[in-house]
């Protein structure tokens, strides 16, 4: 069986790591690069970094904090926002990360996940999804439903940091994205980012059902139980920030108890 990845999410902006609840009203956590040593000596399986303000500053990834993490860290790492080219992609790998995250500039044009798959190869290439309920009567009739009759709603792609609405179904986007040459889906549910409510159990399984890829299930978790029905709902690994920004588990204290609950994972 594989082992089953946990991963601190580092959003940052203006060089500071950030979490805000739902994509909004943000407070600042640390550096970003001293805060990942910290979770990659803690046994973080990999480490993620958005760089949340690049896309709608129309603005590239910084790279100066990718070599500086290059530096330091142990543990794989991905880097998003801002990728917005081929030549953005070359940069954050060539500066040390060994992978990149995708989201707005692949829903405006999907050639980007195949161009990027066959120059760096798939495992490099994770399409970040950021996913929203929505209420209103899908587009297409072919989309799938979810909720009891009277509530039902339908999962819809947001870009530009959750502040754009797409029109695209989510669980569609998921099987696009791999058909494109994705090695892997970042998932988030912005409905439950930040609420340490527990992550969307139903996008997860949805989209897990749907892709062949290994999927990253992100968005609201709050306790190490939250990551336990996740992985149960299909997700291959956990991503978290505020638990882990804000000190209330370490990253061994979350694996030991999915340990014990028959979780494989690394300690």
């Amino acid at each position: 069986m594989l082992a089953k990845r946990i991963i601190p999410c580092l959003d940052f902006s203006g060089g500071r790591v950030v979490k805000g609840v739902m994509f909004k009203n943000l407070r600042v956590a640390g550096d970003p690069v001293e805060l990942a040593e910290l979770y990659s000596s803690e046994g973080a399986d990999e480490i993620v970094f958005l760089d949340i303000t690049a896309t709608e500053e129309n603005r590239s990834t910084s790279l100066d904090f990718v070599r500086r993490a290059a530096e330091v860290l142990s543990v794989p790492f991905t880097v998003g926002g801002g990728i917005r080219t081929l030549e953005d992609a070359r940069s954050a790998l060539f500066s040390g990360a060994d992978k990149t995250s995708i989201n707005t500039a692949s829903v405006k044009d999907p050639s980007m996940i195949t161009t990027l798959s066959r120059e760096f190869g798939s495992q490099c290439v994770v399409v970040a999804i950021d996913a929203k309920r929505n209420y209103a009567p899908p587009q297409e009739s072919s989309m799938k439903l979810f909720g009891p009759e009277g509530s039902r709603f339908w999962f819809e792609v947001y870009v530009r940091s959750g502040k754009v609405s797409t029109g695209i179904d989510a669980i569609h986007w998921a099987r696009r994205a791999e058909e494109l040459g994705a090695g892997e889906i970042l998932l988030t549910s912005i409905d439950k980012d930040g609420t340490g409510s527990g992550y969307d159990l139903e996008l997860i399984k949805a989209v897990c059902e749907s892709v062949n890829i290994p999927v990253i299930a992100s968005g609201g978790c709050g306790e190490p139980q939250h990551m336990y029905e996740a992985f149960m709902a299909g997700a291959d690994a956990a991503l978290a920030a505020s638990i882990f920004h804000f000190r209330k588990y370490s990253i061994r204290e979350v694996k030991e108890y999915l340990l014990g609950r028959g979780i494989a994972v690394r300690l």
